[in-house]
């Protein structure tokens, strides 16, 4: 494909609008809104969210990372604490979380401060998981150069052998982050590139003031 095709791709943007006062007056309730006509929309796994994180060498990462609760709290995910996105974390919990909904045209933009969740309720989400996920968590040395596809499995075939007999435990190595946001952007896409964005940004005694941002 030409420079030119690809320049060429484009959509005009016409579902919906988003005006400041028609949004909520914190933005977990306004994600909470979005959330639920997303789901009612049957989006494919619209709980799939860029995850954007930088360590202390510099360099940003990201990638892709699957919602697993929110709450007034924050925004929740699990994975390996020995990863590359969990030791940057570690480095810098400043990151970044961004949906992107193409079906309803729309994103949210959310940054702010990472930290560990409880053991209990890395636990209990761990239990609620299927056999295969769970071993996968005990066989993975995430983000490690490894020997190869063959030796994956039988470190796979392994710990399904260790644990037949009994309930796969949470390896201590896994479990959850919560991301609290401090700037949460909704971008509605509108005709002209004259698109909508609402950005929220949370005030030192923790109200949320709200702005229009120039498309």
């Amino acid at each position: 494909m030409s420079t030119k095709d690809i320049a060429d791709i484009r959509k005009d943007y016409t579902l919906h609008s988003l005006e400041e006062n028609e949004v909520a007056a914190n933005p977990i309730d306004q994600f909470s809104h979005w959330w639920q006509e997303a789901t009612n929309a049957q989006i494919l796994e619209h709980n799939a969210m860029i995850l954007a994180t930088c360590g202390t060498d510099g360099m940003p990462e990201a990638r892709t990372v699957l919602l697993k609760g929110f709450d007034a709290a924050g925004f929740v995910f699990f994975t390996n604490y020995d990863s590359a996105k969990s030791k940057q974390l570690l480095e810098n919990n400043q990151c970044s979380l961004l949906f992107f909904w193409k079906e309803l045209e729309r994103q949210v933009r959310i940054a702010g401060t990472a930290e560990k969740i409880s053991d209990a309720e890395s636990i209990a989400y761990f239990n609620s998981r299927p056999d295969g996920s769970k071993l996968g968590a005990w066989a993975s040395p995430q983000s490690l150069a490894v020997a190869g596809k063959a030796w994956l499995k039988e470190t796979f075939d392994f710990y399904k052998e260790r644990f037949k007999h009994g309930e796969i435990p949470k390896p201590p190595h896994w479990g959850g982050w919560r991301i609290k946001p401090v700037r949460m952007e909704f971008w509605q896409g509108r005709p002209s590139r004259m698109h909508d964005r609402i950005l929220y940004q949370q005030m030192p005694e923790g109200s949320w003031n709200i702005s229009r941002l120039a498309p």
